[in-house]
């Protein structure tokens, strides 16, 4: 398994785990961690975290919003700039969650070239 797959999957997994006990930014902290703990090259440090929050969000968004037929999301779609639609409600969930988690990622590996130069 090349090191990009174990990246995504432990984004994921830590992320899941994370979301148990910590609000929202736990997404922030688990690209946080494996950015740091398994660095990525190029621009695969952004992109692999941005992905796998955005699946993990947005399939969680699905949930929540399919447990009451999507009325929620409905209303709150119609709230914002985005025609009453619900799925681009998930879509803009999942992008949002994606950059915190990629923004946090280039943190990570920051932290990680800093802490090693000295």
């Amino acid at each position: 398994m090349n090191s990009k797959k174990i990246n995504f999957a432990v984004t994921l997994v830590l992320a899941l785990a994370f979301s148990f006990f910590l609000p929202w930014w736990s997404v922030m902290l688990a690209a946080f961690i494996t950015a740091f703990r398994l660095p990525l090259k190029g621009i695969s440090v952004f992109l692999i975290p941005f992905l796998a929050i955005s699946l993990f969000w947005g399939i969680y968004a699905y949930l929540l919003a399919s447990e009451n037929s999507f009325i929620l999301s409905k209303k709150i779609a119609v709230l914002l700039p985005l025609k009453g639609s619900p799925y681009l409600l998930i879509l803009v969930t999942a992008v949002v969650g994606g950059l915190a988690a990629g923004i946090a990622a280039i943190f990570g590996k920051q932290c990680q070239l800093l802490l090693r130069k000295k």
